[in-house]
């Protein structure tokens, strides 16, 4: 009988270890926990269709970097 309960408390002590080795994730900034979410989760396909949609409507990205357009740089 002892034999027994030591093996559940070895079996709950490394469940515990485990489920805390989950939850155990450390963040350095808010992006890092975005991108790690982002990596986690899947997007719906229904989503994923309607986002298509929407980007096949927008004009295509400038050449120019945001701060030669903002502060007049060359238009190369």
């Amino acid at each position: 009988m002892k034999q027994h309960s030591k093996l559940t408390q070895k079996q709950e002590h490394v469940a515990e270890q485990t489920a805390h080795a989950h939850l155990a994730k450390e963040f350095s900034n808010s992006d890092e926990l975005l991108r790690f979410d982002a990596a986690q989760t899947a997007v719906p396909p229904e989503i994923a269709e309607r986002l298509k949609k929407s980007a096949a409507h927008l004009p295509p990205p400038s050449q120019r970097t945001w701060w030669k357009r903002f502060f007049g740089g060359s238009s190369q």
